[in-house]
């Protein structure tokens, strides 16, 4: 019993993963996190691959070049703090250190002089109470030698000291330097003529009064040598420039250019990959608010978004491989035809802007590459946004190849680099086989992939409706061969229906290609059809209700038939919804008829199409050319007035029969698409003058002669 509860809850919870799986919202989030996530990786490897992983003081495996400009903070760094330390510290200078020291030097010399007054005192006591009135260490000898110079030599030896002192304090004396400038004083003051003993009391003093008078000033030195800094401008590294040779023994210097240029292996990773996501993520806001505004129809379409990411990928897997070449091959205008012919051309210049994005990343923002991208995909998008035939896609490659060149050539004049020299020549020529090759590559990946495209996804291109639009097509042949009133019949209406597609906006290939096959379901019993009936008519030999039923199975016998071989459903669906479920009305107003007599009304339901009513207005246009084209045919005289009224009649009995109910047509698109009928038909049965014999035969025989003298 646990068992058997247990596997219950688990396909209980599996039903409900597969209806979450099955709504379109989770679709489109699931689809859109895979080739974000896909996307991202490409990118993230593809930048980390062009890294390489070196260690300090051995040899570099191979040599490095610069993929790309940047900034050298490394030697930048170096050289503004060279600038730095050659600026000289900045200094105040204090001139109360000098007049302190004059002060302190007289003070010590009136001191002197006042203790020599002292007579009353012995020399022993006058130079003890000397030595401790003064700050100067001296020792009693000194003391009693100095006190008893002269009262004439004292002011001599004042006078002397305060010109040594003030000599060297004027020229500035630095913390520093206080040690030199002491010396300096007691060198000096050994020149003068004086005692021994004075010179040395002389000296002791100097050095005493001596202190520093230029104050170091932070401030001003950090803002000189701040100044310094910013003067020196970086240094660049230049794209192509050899980092380091093979087999060089890395240094720090090494290390640090190629992390400024992102080229070292997890230098930065982390921030790399956010930084990609983070564009990335802008990139797939951009284009989900583009598809949501203006292409509800692929926003909403699981496969056509499934398809579009695809060709995104390719074209970036493709964009990766040819960078290992030349960043001017990279096959942008494939992807963008692509999206052009299978989606929307209007998004296709959305996604050329997007992937050359892509490009510009991939080559390290190389402003050249993303532009011949750009404009050779613009191109493309241009030159396939109208497919008439398959050569189309071809041309549409020597329209991209004659864009890159004119590109390639701007921006190497705009450079100002091209002179003629042989490595600039070189270049030039390089990349300009390489905008030629790029052109004439993407128009033959985009021809190869196209038919991969369409029959995995689905989808229709006018490339395949061209093929088939083929009147060598072998249902074409067999309808003309088997059934030649309804190929004309076909013909007629596809005349029709294009001319009407292109006076209301709709897609006059699809109408055209759609009208060609519309009955080819009456292959199967052709002589039931009145257009290839040459005899009697087999009709008058069964009951209304049996005609009706073999007049209605063409719809079916048509779709198998388009099954069997592999038309795309985009015109299955037009063979299917071509008549609606209009009324067979010839056959009712028969029934109704037989059944006058015993008033037994028939059911309307019983005449009627067991098909879809018309879902787009191409299915709509064919409706109508088909009713239109058989009335007109079965017309006594149709001359334009006439062919007016039949057509704008039998457009007003399908509108109100409602057969336009699932389908986006107006009322005036039917008003214009009943005006392009009318021109057409007019055409076709215009009235022509009637020769009689007589005249006929002169006419015969006057033509006659004149290819007889021509001859």
């Amino acid at each position: 019993m646990g068992n058997y509860t247990f596997f219950k809850n688990l396909l209980k919870k599996h039903s409900a993963l597969l209806q979450i799986m099955q709504d379109r919202h989770w679709q489109r989030g699931l689809l859109t996190v895979g080739y974000f996530a896909l996307i991202l990786a490409i990118l993230y490897f593809a930048l980390a691959s062009t890294r390489v992983e070196l260690e300090l003081g051995r040899p570099s495996p191979r040599k490095i070049i610069s993929e790309w400009d940047a900034i050298d903070y490394y030697t930048t760094n170096q050289l503004r703090q060279e600038a730095a330390q050659a600026v000289a510290e900045s200094f105040d200078f204090d001139h109360t250190v000098l007049n302190r020291a004059e002060e302190r030097i007289n003070n010590f010399f009136s001191i002197a002089k006042n203790t020599q007054q002292s007579n009353n005192l012995a020399p022993e006591e006058r130079a003890s109470l000397f030595v401790a009135a003064v700050d100067v260490e001296l020792d009693q000898v000194l003391a009693m030698s100095f006190l008893d110079a002269r009262a004439r030599d004292l002011e001599e030896m004042r006078v002397q000291l305060l010109e040594v002192v003030d000599s060297i304090m004027e020229q500035g004396v630095k913390a520093t330097g206080l040690d030199n400038a002491r010396r300096q004083a007691v060198q000096e003051i050994s020149f003068l003529l004086f005692n021994q003993d004075h010179k040395r009391v002389m000296g002791k003093l100097a050095q005493a009064v001596i202190e520093p008078n230029m104050i170091y000033n932070a401030v001003a030195t950090n803002q000189a040598r701040e100044a310094a800094r910013l003067a020196i401008p970086p240094v660049r590294i230049l794209r192509g420039t050899e980092i380091i040779r093979e087999r060089e023994i890395v240094t720090e210097r090494h290390l640090a250019q190629l992390q400024d240029l992102g080229q070292l292996r997890g230098a930065g990773g982390y921030a790399m990959f956010f930084g990609l996501a983070l564009i990335l993520f802008v990139v797939f806001i951009i284009v989900g608010i583009y598809l949501f505004i203006f292409h509800q129809e692929i926003y909403r379409d699981t496969a056509r978004l499934a398809m579009l990411g695809l060709i995104v990928v390719i074209t970036l897997f493709l964009t990766i491989a040819a960078t290992y070449f030349s960043g001017y091959l990279v096959p942008v205008a494939m992807g963008a035809v692509l999206i052009a012919v299978l989606l929307s051309p209007q998004l296709a210049v959305l996604m050329s802007i997007v992937m050359s994005v892509f490009v510009a990343l991939v080559t390290g923002n190389d402003f050249r590459f993303m532009l011949v991208a750009l404009f050779g995909a613009f191109v493309a998008v241009y030159s396939v946004s109208h497919v008439n035939r398959r050569s189309d896609l071809t041309r549409a490659g020597f329209y991209v190849s004659s864009m890159n060149v004119v590109t390639i050539m701007g921006l190497f004049l705009f450079a100002g680099t091209f002179r003629l020299e042989y490595e600039l020549l070189r270049d030039f020529s390089v990349g300009i086989l390489a905008g030629i090759t790029n052109g004439l590559f993407s128009s033959i990946m985009a021809i190869g992939l196209l038919p991969y495209l369409e029959s995995g996804f689905g989808f229709t291109t006018s490339v395949t409706l061209l093929e088939l639009a083929n009147p060598n097509h072998p249902l074409l042949k067999k309808l003309l061969m088997e059934a030649p009133g309804t190929y004309h019949h076909s013909l007629v209406v596809a005349n029709l229906a294009e001319a009407a597609a292109e006076a209301i906006g709709a897609d006059p290939l699809l109408s055209r290609v759609g009208s060609f096959y519309h009955d080819v379901g009456k292959l199967k019993r052709p002589y039931f059809f009145i257009e290839n009936q040459l005899g009697e008519n087999p009709h008058e030999k069964i009951s209304p209700n049996l005609s009706t039923l073999i007049i209605t199975s063409h719809l079916k016998d048509g779709v198998e038939l388009a099954k069997k071989e592999k038309l795309p459903r985009v015109i299955q669906d037009i063979i299917m919804q071509h008549h609606g479920n209009s009324l067979v009305s010839y056959f009712y107003h028969q029934a109704s008829e037989k059944c006058q007599d015993n008033r037994d009304t028939p059911c309307e339901h019983d005449f009627r199409y067991e098909a879809p009513l018309p879902e787009s207005k191409e299915a709509a246009i064919i409706l109508l050319a088909d009713s239109v084209e058989a009335a007109t045919r079965a017309m006594p005289k149709p001359i334009t007035g006439r062919i007016e009224s039949v057509v704008r009649k039998i457009v007003k009995e399908k509108l109100n029969d409602g057969q336009f109910d699932r389908c986006d047509i107006t009322f005036k698109e039917l008003d214009t698409i009943a005006s392009a009928f009318v021109k057409i038909l007019s055409g076709i049965y215009h009235s022509r003058i009637e020769y009689p014999e007589k005249e006929l035969k002169a006419e015969i025989e006057r033509s006659r002669k004149i290819n007889g003298s021509d001859s």
